[in-house]
């Protein structure tokens, strides 16, 4: 790597991405990056199928332009910005609300979650109004001039915002078949400290094919879904990439009759049923911070209590993502949130061992200057290790969507494609439907 004069660079921290892939096989795998902290890294890749293959390496952030991120999360969580309206009778008004709401200001709203202990305030209003007349929950907005001129060069799209690495010679090669007599040989040359260097998965002809664990299958009509999930409860709690998951469902599934619960179409909460199936589908949104267009306060639920409400068992599936509205806050927020819900996980687990636990991991979103400072992919790694050490042990299936988009032939976003949630869905249904032969 080469600072922003072309001179080479004497330390490591910058933040790449790295993918082997065969276009004409729609296949694709992520590599694992390995930083030498002294300004060279190394990618390491499975080979995975035989062929022609090509290299993508993509900066996403130069090493610089992290601490720059590092401050606004620890010296700006209130960057994202949340409003309540209070409202009774012919009386109303909005506040501010957030985790952390200086106190000198004006008089606070407390609304600390009783059985978490998670916080959440408002401040209180000025007029006659009570705590007790909060209406509804907002994202207000985002504050902003919070990095300097200077600064704001590091984040330049095209230039070194997760742009493109070319490669100065040739950047495919060829992958031969592996020689049965073969031994397989340990490197000693790297003394580095050890890293993950197998994939979760892969793509090969467009489908997800997961490496350990059970044998994927492929539900490519409504019939073999129907089936799988007949006589089954499925409960999916978290953010909109979760509620993808019921939006492909519905869509797909034509015997599933949604009911009309009245919610906003982006906040929900939802669900559906197919009688003769006997099927049930619902969504509900995690509590705050979640950012989106108003949402009562009674659709306010944090997913470790609705976690305590279920009896669980072998006709259960739950599906959880929580990590995109968690970016802008300190990773103790995230961990604070994810300790409830871990424990909420191993008390379903006690009562009802049969029950199918699904976690979904972050996954790779489109990035320009404004996203980046609130949204940076570099955020949403560092959620992903905290998530994945610390659901690492349960008997739980972890849906690796940080490599299911990484590998993937479709620019990142948010939210992902048609194609890589169909595979999600696939990944899921292969767990709770496993393969006989």
């Amino acid at each position: 790597m080469n600072d922003f004069q072309g001179l080479p660079k004497s330390h490591g921290g910058d933040f790449l991405l790295a993918r082997l892939h065969s276009p004409e096989l729609e296949a694709g795998v992520a590599g694992h990056v390995l930083d030498h902290g002294n300004g060279t890294y190394s990618v390491i890749f499975p080979l995975l199928w035989e062929g022609s293959v090509w290299v993508d390496v993509t900066l996403v952030h130069p090493s610089e332009a992290v601490p720059v991120l590092l401050r606004l999360r620890e010296e700006h969580p209130d960057r994202v910005l949340y409003k309540s309206l209070f409202r009774s009778g012919l009386l109303s008004e909005t506040t501010m609300c957030n985790l952390c709401l200086p106190t000198n200001q004006q008089p606070l709203c407390n609304y600390t979650d009783p059985h978490t202990g998670e916080p959440w305030y408002c401040y209180k209003p000025k007029q006659l109004l009570s705590c007790d007349t909060r209406i509804n929950h907002v994202r207000a907005g985002y504050q902003k001039d919070l990095i300097t001129e200077k600064e704001a060069l590091l984040f330049q799209s095209g230039v070194n915002l997760k742009t493109r690495i070319h490669a100065k010679a040739s950047d495919s090669v060829t992958v031969l078949p592996k020689k049965k007599d073969k031994q397989e040989v340990e490197s000693n040359s790297e003394k580095a400290a050890p890293i993950r260097t197998t994939a979760s998965g892969y793509y090969f002809q467009g489908s997800w094919r997961g490496l350990g664990g059970v044998v994927m299958h492929q539900f490519n009509d409504p019939t073999a879904i129907t089936q799988c999930l007949k006589g089954k409860m499925v409960y999916m709690y978290g953010d909109s990439t979760v509620r993808q998951y019921y939006e492909f469902l519905t869509r797909f599934l034509p015997e599933l009759r949604e009911f009309n619960l009245h919610s906003p179409v982006s906040t929900g909460p939802f669900m559906a049923v197919d009688i003769p199936h006997n099927i049930l589908l619902k969504y509900q949104s995690h509590g705050p911070p979640i950012s989106w267009t108003p949402i009562s306060v009674s659709h306010l639920r944090y997913v470790a209590n609705e976690l305590d409400g279920l009896a669980g068992g072998s006709d259960t599936i739950v599906v959880i993502s929580i990590w995109a509205h968690f970016s802008t806050f300190p990773v103790q927020v995230y961990i604070r949130r994810l300790r409830h819900i871990r424990s909420a996980v191993v008390r379903l687990l006690d009562r009802a061992p049969k029950t199918v636990v699904v976690l979904r991991s972050a996954n790779l979103r489109a990035q320009s200057l404004q996203e980046s400072l609130n949204y940076s992919d570099w955020f949403s790694v560092q959620l992903d290790g905290v998530l994945t050490a610390m659901f690492r042990g349960l008997n739980i299936l972890l849906v690796d969507a940080w490599e299911m988009t990484l590998a993937h032939h479709h620019p990142h976003d948010i939210h992902p494609c048609p194609q890589i949630i169909k595979n999600m869905i696939n990944t899921i249904l292969s767990h709770v439907c496993p393969v006989k032969n």
